[in-house]
């Protein structure tokens, strides 16, 4: 298993928006191969950032969801709502 963690920052204004749309992503990543489950967090006294974290079989189930039509369809509503590059940790357990 592995961890995917993304830090992301939102317009102000635009937090429910972003709610809407990141529930569909997430909607639509429940039906990849390999993708186990997934959290969202907002950070305490910044309703702009959003930590997701989601849990993958593998590396390869990752990668292909990254780089999957049904994932790029998602960000196409997700990234207008941005103020920055969402940034991406990849994780595995350490032993």
């Amino acid at each position: 298993m592995i961890k995917i963690i993304i830090e992301r920052r939102i317009m102000p204004g635009l937090e429910e928006d972003y709610e809407q749309a990141a529930r569909e992503a997430m909607r639509v990543s429940l039906g990849a191969r390999g993708f186990v489950g997934g959290e969202t967090l907002v950070e305490m006294g910044h309703t702009d950032r959003r930590l997701m974290i989601t849990k993958w079989r593998d590396l390869r189930a990752w990668k292909e969801w990254y780089t999957s039509e049904a994932r790029s369809n998602a960000m196409q509503r997700i990234l207008p709502l941005l103020t920055e590059e969402e940034t991406i940790r990849i994780y595995e357990p350490s032993f």
